[in-house]
């Protein structure tokens, strides 16, 4: 770093993403995307709006907010688009936390929550899984901080049904309740119908992964009218057109063409069975996800050795130095063929290190 930073950064931790290998013929199943591409329709869409490139995009993303208003049965002004759902959450961290409002979320849970809360001065604490992984929702009723849940958890893949992450809503009526379900399209139901009930929560989703839109950097929040307001105040502070036109109308594309969302959803969720029953056949503990990636352990052969062994094979999947995770690896679901590739390079994996 240079002796310009701020000394308030200096001590900040950057989010560290899954690797982008370039490597010929890899099988990529470390950064959870999706294994097919974008609908045609959003494809279609998005290279029309192309064509106007040298205009800027509509900073209200009205047509994208109105059809997917319809689609979440809730209304425009709850909605707030986003430059990918880290966005809506780094919002979230400016908006309702402070030096006096810090922050509490899960130790082992998506990593941005504690860079955004470093970035932006905001105390936190993080409260331990159980022995099982599971986010102990009882922590997190009536405190004094502002919740940040992830549903499903990454990288576990746990799930929590809406009505008992409404008792944690409740419990916490002057302090808001983030509910991050990046994952939901993969085997959950969303807690957006409690916005309607609750003015403290705020529900964050994204277009990366079951709208196979990750390059694109599309995300949302949906909350009662006063907490998207406080959050369009951030966004007009900062970047008034955070989401490109071409983004924009694949949204819309993507929006039209629901079909083939939930037939490459129900693929992916095939898939993360079958993988799964292999494992376990071969040795692996795996948690229960509700996302489109498996989170498994081998019974005698550490995570670390896993996913060396499998990155000579030319197999890449995502492997955790923190020390209650270690010995797992986060393996991406993508089609059948690649599932297969991998099982088949995970038997000769055990062959070789049980000789």
């Amino acid at each position: 770093m240079s002796r310009f930073l701020s000394s308030r950064l200096k001590g900040l931790e950057p989010y560290v993403p899954g690797e982008q290998p370039k490597i010929d013929n890899l099988i990529k199943l470390n950064t959870n995307e999706s294994p097919f591409p974008p609908s045609e329709n959003a494809i279609r869409m998005s290279a029309e709006a192309a064509k106007n490139l040298q205009l800027y995009p509509d900073p209200e993303c009205s047509r994208l907010t109105e059809t997917l208003a319809q689609k979440l049965g809730v209304a425009k002004d709850e909605i707030l688009l986003t430059n990918g759902s880290d966005e809506i959450l780094n919002f979230a961290f400016m908006a309702f936390c402070d030096s006096e409002r810090g922050a509490v979320f899960a130790d082992i849970t998506y990593g941005f929550y504690k860079v955004f809360a470093q970035l932006n001065g905001v105390p936190y604490r993080e409260i331990a899984l159980d022995e099982n992984l599971k986010i102990n929702l009882d922590d997190y009723k009536g405190t004094d901080e502002t919740i940040f849940i992830a549903n499903p958890n990454a990288p576990t893949g746990l799930y929590y049904e809406p009505e008992e992450i409404e008792k944690v809503i409740a419990s916490n009526p002057d302090r808001v309740v983030v509910v991050d379900e990046a994952y939901i399209d993969f085997g959950g139901r969303s807690c957006v119908p409690l916005i309607k009930k609750y003015d403290n929560l705020l529900v964050t989703q994204t277009f990366s992964k079951s709208r196979s839109m990750a390059g694109a950097r599309l995300g949302f929040g949906v909350g009662c009218k006063g907490l998207i307001a406080d959050l369009n105040t951030i966004k007009y502070s900062t970047n008034p057109y955070n989401i490109n036109s071409a983004t924009m109308a694949a949204g819309i594309g993507s929006l039209t063409d629901e079909e083939y969302t939930v037939r490459n959803c129900n693929i992916i969720c095939q898939n993360r069975e079958y993988t799964t029953q292999q494992l376990i056949r071969m040795g692996f503990d795996t948690t229960d996800s509700k996302t489109n990636f498996i989170f498994a352990k081998h019974k005698t052969i550490d995570g670390g050795t896993i996913y060396r062994k499998l990155r000579e094979r030319g197999i890449v999947v995502r492997h955790f130095l923190k020390d209650r995770i270690s010995d797992y690896n986060r393996i991406t679901v993508g089609t059948k063929e690649q599932m297969d590739s991998l099982l088949c390079a995970l038997e000769d994996i055990i062959k070789e290190e049980t000789l």
